[in-house]
């Protein structure tokens, strides 16, 4: 299976062994072929849905182009919309709805008659869905020209190394790299190096350790927990995620720099913000980014009073939420950012946004210390099989601070693989650049890499894990 680790490096070095042997036209055949090849080894036949998805929204945008009729272009992109929203709902929120459509029809004591089907979730769907939404808007915008070339959008579409996981990327930065001949920068090998090797450390030797620790803690039943037990392992889940899901980032951007492309920055280290927009704008960013263009600027933005500005980004947040899974806890980990976002907003705009940032660093670090324990809070929703279970944990958490055994082991290892990431990431944070890694001198980056090298291989985890996000 291609999602495994191994199995991806190999199918890797024998494309890009193919690649640079091809010119560019034979490059995108050989990348088309790639990226189907790669997303049919989970399962082939979901391969149908995202050529249909590419073949609508290829053509929608050809007949947007064609046209200055308001109400054809209109049509237009609401087909493209009911396709591409229609596909996902099926998939992802048929069976969610259908069954609490049905409990309140049995509370309610009418007759439950709905069917139930048993869906598999297309890995990747909403992904590669929100991209080519993100087109043909682009396209009804007149903000993007449409390409003619079926095989170039098509290229754009299932780019395989951000297909299943993002980052989303916007047809105006990816598609013209995708049109015109690569050119190779002289830089591009040494920050490809540095971006697999920095993403390989954060999944293997980060998130797929400190797994064992969350999935233990969340599969344990809260009344063999304590508080403190449950907060650590809330510790090791925001590390688990991150480390999964920027490490991923980091990989697709690593290998695409290889392969002649720049795909957008995901992650800037979020666990330093101070707030929640700046949290938004620091994780996830191709997410949040398509968010507040196609969502939250349309439904009016920050332009309507502080009432109206708060609806929007409740509405923003909560849809945000529901696109990462068909649950309640999700909706409501949407709701909790909705309503952070608001709280900090109407706290600045009546304090005075200068009035209350302390640029001293001790206020500084205070407001981030702040501003992870809210986000924590916000996994803790994000993580928990129901909100039963979240309302049992944070009983624990305002009345169980019993120190365990099993809490030391816990920090111990939290400590351990999560504290060389929160060093590196706190000097590259205090460097001007950002990424200080990467202009340092070819020696330091060397004995870099062989450290974290050295980490992977003598701390491997004990069970491979898949990549969350790949489940959204």
């Amino acid at each position: 299976m291609l999602f495994n680790s191994y199995a991806f490096w190999l199918f890797f070095a024998i494309v890009a062994a193919l690649y640079f042997r091809l010119r560019h036209r034979g490059q995108n055949v050989l990348l088309l072929v790639a990226s189907y090849y790669f997303y049919g080894c989970w399962d082939w036949r979901f391969l149908g849905l995202i050529a249909f998805s590419t073949v609508v929204d290829y053509y929608v945008a050809l007949g947007l182009a064609a046209t200055e009729q308001p109400g054809r272009r209109k049509m237009l992109l609401g087909l493209s919309v009911t396709v591409n929203l229609g596909l996902l709902a099926f998939f992802k929120y048929f069976g969610f709805f259908a069954e609490e459509f049905g409990r309140l029809l049995t509370t309610i004591g009418a007759p439950a008659l709905i069917p139930r089907l048993d869906i598999v979730l297309p890995v990747g769907i909403s992904f590669y869905t929100f991209q080519t939404m993100s087109y043909t808007i682009d396209v009804y915008r007149r903000q993007c020209e449409p390409t003619r070339n079926f095989l170039d959008f098509a290229v754009y579409v299932s780019f395989f190394p951000q297909l299943v996981a993002g980052p989303i990327e916007r047809a105006t930065h990816f598609l013209p790299q995708v049109t015109h001949p690569r050119v190779h920068k002289p830089g591009d090998f040494a920050e490809g190096l540095y971006l697999v090797m920095t993403g390989l450390f954060r999944k293997v030797f980060v998130a797929d350790t400190l797994a064992m620790v969350v999935n233990g803690i969340f599969a344990t039943p809260t009344s063999e927990l304590s508080g403190i037990e449950v907060l650590i392992g809330v510790y090791a889940f925001a590390f688990q995620i991150y480390g999964d899901f920027s490490g991923y980032s980091a990989m697709a951007r690593g290998v695409s720099k290889w392969l002649g492309f720049d795909l957008m920055e995901n992650f800037r280290r979020p666990y330093f913000a101070e707030t929640p927009s700046e949290f938004w704008q620091r994780w996830h960013i191709s997410l949040s980014q398509w968010l507040r263009d196609y969502l939250y600027i349309p439904l009016g933005g920050n332009r309507g009073g502080t009432l109206l500005t708060s609806r929007n980004l409740m509405l923003t947040m909560l849809l945000g939420g529901l696109w990462h899974g068909a649950a309640w806890t999700f909706i409501v980990w949407g709701a909790f950012h909705g309503f952070i976002l608001c709280a900090y907003r109407v706290w600045e705009t009546r304090r005075g946004r200068q009035a209350i940032r302390d640029t001293s660093w001790l206020g500084r670090q205070a407001r981030r210390v702040l501003m992870f324990h809210l986000v924590c809070f916000s996994w803790l929703l994000f993580r928990a099989d129901s909100l039963t279970q979240v309302g049992q944990m944070l009983s624990l958490l305002a009345t169980d601070l019993t120190w365990t055994p099993l809490a030391g082991t816990m920090l111990g290892m939290l400590a351990f693989y999560a504290g060389p990431l929160l060093l590196l990431e706190s000097w590259q944070e205090s460097r001007p650049a950002g990424d200080g890694l990467l202009t340092s001198p070819w020696w330091v980056r060397a004995g870099a890499y062989a450290c974290l090298a050295q980490l992977m291989i003598l701390f491997p985890p004990p069970v491979p894990s898949e990549f969350i996000y790949f489940q959204f």
